[in-house]
């Protein structure tokens, strides 16, 4: 089987494993650490693997996580609409729906604040304003 067939059989799950373990720094801790924290807080969420990144979806897109040279991103979709009691939206603040989390090197991941911002996205989805 030539790569590019085995790659086209690979599920999202397997493109995420991919990305982390390729990544082999901090970078991939953090979105090793993220990915649980997703799934952890939205049990149901599905992993998908779309614009060569990770993405979560429940009734449409949640949030992704992409790795850059300086940083991790956590985009939340329609993060605009979402209450972030714990002040982490960092980047993206000027968009018209998304708002995004910059990790850089070093960064403590707030568990608990990062999975109610995913849990509320969730039921944003889950909402009639949807």
């Amino acid at each position: 089987m030539k790569t590019n067939d085995t790659q086209a059989v690979m599920t999202a799950s397997q493109h995420i494993d991919d990305q982390i373990a390729g990544l082999g720094d901090w970078r991939g801790e953090i979105m090793g650490k993220l990915r649980t924290l997703i799934l952890a807080a939205a049990p149901d969420i599905t992993e998908e693997w779309k614009w060569d990144t990770a993405v979560w979806s429940y009734k449409g897109n949640v949030v992704a996580a992409s790795a850059f040279k300086d940083h991790v991103k956590l985009n939340f979709f329609k993060g605009a609409f979402l209450k972030d009691h714990q002040g982490l939206f960092n980047a993206g603040l000027e968009a018209k729906s998304t708002r995004s989390i910059d990790f850089a090197e070093g960064d403590k991941i707030r568990d608990s604040a990062v999975q109610e911002l995913v849990r509320a996205a969730v039921a944003y989805n889950l909402s009639a304003g949807r």
